[in-house]
C-alpha cells in the first residue's frame, strides 16, 4: 500500500467513525426521549389520585351507583302504573 492510499483509508475510518458516533448519540437521545415518555405513561397510569386506575374505580363506581338508581326508578314507576291501574278498576 502505499502513502496515498493509507491516508485514503485512514480518511475514509475517520468519516466512518463520525458517522458512527453520531447514530450512537442519535440513539442515545431517542432513549433518552422514550424514558421520558414511558415515565409519563407509568405516572398517567399508576398516579393513585388521578391515573388511569383511579379514574376506572371511580367510572365503576358511578356505575354501579347509576345502575341502582335506574332500577329504583324503574320499579317506582312499575308500582305506580300499577296503583294507577288498581285504582281505575
Amino acid at each position: 500500500m502505499s502513502q496515498d492510499d493509507n491516508k485514503d483509508f485512514l480518511v475514509d475510518l475517520e468519516i466512518k467513525f463520525d458517522r458512527l458516533i453520531t447514530n450512537i448519540d442519535g440513539v442515545k437521545e431517542k432513549q433518552e426521549e422514550m424514558l421520558e415518555n414511558i415515565n409519563k405513561i407509568k405516572e398517567a397510569v399508576y398516579n393513585p389520585d388521578e391515573g388511569l386506575y383511579a379514574r376506572l374505580k371511580a367510572l365503576e363506581n358511578w356505575k354501579n351507583t347509576s345502575s341502582k338508581m335506574i332500577w329504583t326508578l324503574f320499579t317506582s314507576m312499575v308500582g305506580l302504573i300499577c296503583a294507577f291501574i288498581l285504582r281505575s278498576l
